[in-house]
């Protein structure tokens, strides 16, 4: 006679209920933990927008020291239909500080940005001036390399920005000491990854700031980002500053000039 053994005896499997509750306990801790994988990726995408700027930064002292001002932010604009222009861009005439001089050395900067001759050098995608948070949904604008970042030309939050009052102007290089409201008080480049038109080599990356943070409409050039709650700004000192979605109208303004004689309190 067969006797059972208490172990045949056991029941083998997990029930239905089982089953249910250790799915939902699964559920519960991926809501837990998806939310703060996504905050840990945003910061290291926040900590490589701060590095670009930084070397961003770096690169913009390092010319002004070479030539004693600052690059133009861009030279030649183009007015609607007119492609007689040139307009280039502040972002390509920094490449030997960025350790591109190979491709600037491809570019013939006595043509247009969309010139055929500038075609394959104004291809390359530079990372440096890619914000990882960005949302571009090609590589390539207009078949040419996108940039995130562009140069403040002024604001017409507090008045006409005429003359403009930004440090990156067109057809003109500042010198450090014209700013007189001081490096650490004064925004030379800033961020938009919302504008979907951004290409490094086209000098219309230019920022006449006329909103609050992240608050412009999408055809507009104006400092926005993909990061929570605000945007960053490189200061002409080479400092990073993470301007909040609160940052009051005339604070913007006021570090969207060179000379307007505000006062701003210390980053």
């Amino acid at each position: 006679m067969k006797v059972k053994t208490r172990r045949s005896q056991q029941r083998q499997g997990f029930t239905i209920v089982e089953l249910l509750v250790v799915i939902a306990i699964i559920s519960v801790l991926m809501g837990l933990l998806l939310p703060a994988v996504n905050v840990a990726r945003e910061a290291s995408r926040r900590t490589t927008c701060q590095n670009n700027l930084r070397q961003i930064g770096i690169a913009l002292n390092a010319y002004h020291q070479q030539y004693q001002a600052f690059p133009p932010g861009g030279v030649e604009w183009r007015p609607p239909r007119d492609h007689t222009k040139r307009q280039l861009a502040w972002s390509a005439f920094l490449l030997p500080f960025l350790d591109e001089q190979n491709l600037y050395d491809q570019l013939d900067l006595q043509q247009a940005f969309d010139s055929p001759a500038n075609a394959a050098a104004a291809a390359k995608i530079i990372s440096v001036y890619i914000c990882p948070s960005g949302e571009r949904t090609d590589s390539l604008v207009e078949g040419r390399g996108p940039c995130d970042y562009g140069g403040i030309y002024g604001e017409r939050i507090s008045s006409p920005n005429s003359p403009p009052k930004g440090i990156m102007l067109y057809d003109r290089k500042i010198r450090a000491a014209e700013i007189r409201d001081g490096l650490t008080h004064t925004l030379i480049i800033a961020e938009d990854t919302a504008w979907p038109e951004g290409q490094w080599i086209n000098g219309r990356n230019l920022f006449d700031q006329a909103f609050g943070i992240n608050q412009a409409p999408k055809f507009e050039n104006d400092i926005r980002s993909h990061h929570p709650g605000g945007a960053h700004g490189l200061l002409a000192g080479g400092a990073v500053r993470f301007l909040t979605d609160q940052t009051e109208l005339k604070i913007v303004a006021a570090l969207c000039t060179r000379a307007g004689g505000e006062t701003i309190a210390d980053p």
